[in-house]
């Protein structure tokens, strides 16, 4: 096992929480891995943060490969854990394949969407040696079906394929798994039911880790903020003020 996943690994039974922020280029995963973050997530989030879509189903395993390996060139002491974009593991045989064109990108684990409807995806990839995060409640592959992001596990039976789907991938070899949109006391039940630490995004605070696009933490995107993300900068204004005052002081004919 890649020794930059070790603390990832050992963190629940330490009793430390885990800190991940996304990262899509080579500054920026500079910046993460010098303020002590775990892992940084190469997400298929940089389809709105980054590329302008309105959501991540137009991302291909070229944008990924691309972006991880910009990561990757930080040469961080965090983990780089890479998404497996939508339509790359819709069978065990092509998730192995893109999985390692991940990891030969410079990858330490790759992350894909789904429970028990993908244990086999998940277990052909860790089977060949590939370190993989899963990714259960709301699915941001599949919003298009799902008509909107929305609160999973609000009902007893809703929290219980939850907790099926979490066995499932833990069962299936996955060594973390993310809980988006999960209500916090369905996350809270699930992080207790697994021996793998559980990473939340928008699920309460009883996960093991958590996970924010670093957009949101810096206000780096200031079009859209989800409800549970608090931007702790302003830096989308920033730059705004600063290509303003440029675009003055140019247009009044100063240096720049």
């Amino acid at each position: 096992m890649n020794s930059r996943l070790e603390p990832l690994l050992t963190a629940k039974a330490r009793g430390q929480k885990i800190a991940v922020l996304t990262g899509y280029d080579y500054p920026t995963a500079r910046l993460l891995d010098e303020a002590g973050v775990d892992a940084i997530l190469v997400g298929d989030s940089l389809g709105m943060v980054v590329l302008g879509y309105p959501d991540t189903t137009s991302v291909t395993m070229d944008d990924m490969i691309h972006h991880t390996r910009a990561v990757a060139r930080a040469l961080p002491r965090a983990a780089i854990i890479a998404d497996l974009p939508i339509h790359s593991y819709d069978t065990p045989e092509q998730a192995v394949a893109n999985a390692r064109r991940l990891m030969d990108a410079g990858a330490d684990a790759v992350k894909l969407e789904g429970g028990v409807s993908h244990a086999a995806q998940i277990a052909a990839i860790t089977a060949s040696g590939i370190p993989l995060v899963a990714h259960i409640g709301m699915l941001p592959q599949s919003i298009r079906e799902e008509g909107g992001y929305k609160i999973k596990g609000k009902t007893p039976a809703a929290a219980q394929q939850l907790v099926d789907d979490a066995r499932a991938v833990e069962a299936a070899g996955a060594i973390a798994v993310v809980l988006e949109l999960v209500k916090p006391e369905a996350a809270r039940t699930i992080t207790a039911a697994l021996r793998i630490p559980t990473i939340g995004i928008g699920s309460g605070p009883d996960c093991d880790g958590q996970v924010l696009v670093v957009h949101d933490l810096v206000g780096l995107f200031p079009w859209f903020t989800p409800k549970f993300a608090t931007p702790l900068a302003t830096t989308g204004i920033a730059i705004r003020e600063a290509a303003a005052e440029y675009t003055a002081r140019v247009h009044r004919g100063g240096n720049t």
